[in-house]
């Protein structure tokens, strides 16, 4: 597993590089004030439509805003044993990464950064600063998170952060998500983001014969024969698991992407926060 140290430098130079390239802040157009109505004019953005407005009037109507001088932001790591996995690499560390780098590109923008950790309840905390040591706080509080055997309480803590954030945020859910919560209140309430992090061996696995598999989470063995026709069964099941994930995060006003371990996170999140996925 890579170290915090890795992580860290990578996500910086990443973070610098795209700044010395000239391409804004990942968190462009995120912290607004609401100012006034006006007529949709091709290109505008389709989320900020008042649909109230445009069906009274019979014509489209958008909400323009003024950009805040200062974004709080919030990393969230879901915790879980299924994060000890991975083909390339540790979901772990996936997590890491995409913490490093929206910690970096928030401080490099001045905007506060804090970050938590959750798994059955609250784990640890990062206090919401402007330092760049917070972020390495948040990274290494990720990577020296005991796991094994632990599970997320994905609702109690979507529920906790409703309860405890009580600025207005940017709040950034990193997880697996093998569990679908209800994230309709904490996003009325606060801009939310969601980064699965998946690995392509346990969404698509191969067959595997009789073998004995450990659940990360319990720790229960589970026996079996995974012929191809009980993986393909398993790989549908994953499908149709997603389908509801991301049709949930839709009606919810959550955007959201899937981000591999095998993939360069920086363009997973920047297209993601550009809102092209």
């Amino acid at each position: 597993m890579k170290n915090s140290r890795h992580i860290l430098l990578k996500a910086r130079r990443q973070i610098i590089g795209d700044r010395i390239g000239n391409n804004p802040s990942m968190f462009r157009g995120e912290g607004f004030d609401f100012i006034e109505l006006r007529e949709y004019v091709s290109g505008d953005d389709t989320r900020h439509i008042d649909w109230n407005v445009t069906a009274k009037t019979g014509r489209p109507f958008v909400k323009v805003f003024r950009e805040e001088r200062e974004l709080n932001v919030l990393s969230v790591g879901l915790l879980g044993g299924g994060l000890h996995f991975g083909s390339q690499k540790f979901k772990i560390e996936s997590v890491a990464e995409a913490v490093a780098l929206i910690g970096y590109s928030a401080v490099a923008n001045g905007d506060v950064f804090g970050h938590c950790n959750y798994s059955e309840t609250l784990r640890n905390e990062i206090r919401p600063s402007k330092k760049r040591f917070s972020v390495q706080q948040s990274v290494e509080s990720v990577l020296n998170a005991e796991i094994l055997h632990r599970r997320v309480d994905l609702n109690l803590a979507v529920k906790e952060l409703y309860r405890r954030i009580k600025r207005r945020s940017l709040i950034v859910l990193i997880g697996d998500f093998f569990e679908i919560p209800d994230i309709r209140v904490l996003a009325r309430k606060h801009e939310v983001v969601a980064i699965v992090v998946r690995d392509h061996a346990e969404e698509s696995p191969s067959p595997m014969g009789f073998s004995a598999l450990i659940d990360p989470e319990s720790g229960a063995v589970l026996e079996g024969d995974f012929s191809e026709r009980s993986v393909k069964r398993y790989r549908e099941r994953v499908r149709a698991h997603d389908r509801e994930l991301f049709e949930m995060f839709r009606t919810s006003g959550v955007r959201a992407t899937k981000l591999y371990t095998d993939a360069n996170a920086i363009v997973t999140l920047r297209r993601l926060f550009e809102g092209r996925v």
